[in-house]
This record gives C-alpha cells, sequence and structure tokens, in this order.
C-alpha cells in the first residue's frame, strides 16, 4: 500500500533537520504518544545521521479480526537513515511481525516554511487480511506523524 504523508513547518529546513536530529525531541513525541516504553538513538558516522526510535504502545481499537495478529501491545522500530540534512531512507518494522514500512523522509524549503514529506509503501504479509492490516498500519503510522507534528509545531515555537 503507498502511503504519503506531508507536514508544514513555520521553520527554516535547518532548524527542522536540526529538530528531527534532536534525541530529546523524539523522546517528547514518545511521551506525547504516551508510549508504554521507548527508546531513542541518534548516532553519526560521517556525513550519514541514524536515528532509531523503538516504541510499544498499546493495541487500541483494533478490530477483531486484527487483534490475534497484533495482540495487546504494538512494538515499533523506526529506523532513518539521514544522508543529507534534506533526505533519508526509512524503515518502520513491527519486530516479530511480517510487517514493514519502507520508503524515504524529504525536508523541502517552501518560501519561509519547511514541507517534510514522508512517501513509502506499506507491506503486511499475511493471507487474506494483509490489505486490511496494512491499512491499520497506515493509521498507526499516521497518527505517529500527527503526534510529531504536534510537538514538532511547540519545539519549534520555542514552548
Amino acid at each position: 500500500m503507498r502511503f504519503v504523508h506531508e507536514m508544514r513547518y513555520a521553520a527554516t529546513v535547518d532548524e527542522v533537520a536540526a529538530m528531527l536530529a534532536d534525541p530529546a525531541f523524539r523522546e517528547e513525541v514518545c511521551a506525547h504518544q504516551q508510549v508504554l516504553d521507548s527508546s531513542v538513538s541518534v548516532t553519526g558516522e560521517g556525513d550519514t545521521l541514524t536515528v532509531v526510535v523503538e516504541q510499544v504502545q498499546e493495541a487500541r481499537g483494533i478490530p477483531s479480526y486484527a487483534q490475534k495478529f497484533i495482540g495487546d501491545r504494538i512494538a515499533i522500530t523506526q529506523r532513518e537513515t539521514w544522508r543529507s540534512a534534506t533526505s533519508a531512507d526509512l524503515d518502520i518494522v513491527v519486530p516479530g511481525k511480517p510487517a514493514r514500512m519502507t520508503g524515504t523522509l524529504t525536508l523541502l524549503a517552501d518560501g519561509d516554511e519547511t514541507v517534510e514529506t514522508l512517501a513509502g509503501e506499506l507491506k503486511v504479509s499475511v493471507p487474506l487480511i494483509g490489505g486490511r492490516i496494512e491499512e491499520l498500519m497506515g493509521d498507526v503510522v499516521r497518527l505517529a506523524l500527527d503526534a510529531e507534528y504536534a510537538v514538532g509545531q511547540r519545539w519549534l515555537a520555542g514552548d
């Protein structure tokens, strides 16, 4: 399933890139989502910055057809490999489940604003219900991005 999501920040590309590279920002996003457990790692080597966010969330509002597959909790590992300040490869996995999202993150200046775009493919390899679970996974990713955007707006405003 194709997935595209845009977030528009009233900030420069450099300001948004610095925010996304700050472990404290990532930890605040996890707190905003009220995750049960999380860890954040930001490491640099040469011109490459790697951001890894691991989190465990309660599986709330999951339809019965997906409950057996998902369980009571959802563990998610998100890895971003930034090869420049404006472009990253993205890999999101659900450990122990045949679910993955691969794609890219880009930052693009638009006047005085910056547009962050996530574009990727969601794939859940489960016979019969994989497509419906892909839609659920898309909803989870969208909610996580909405949380990141809300925290990002406050972060960039200095609140």
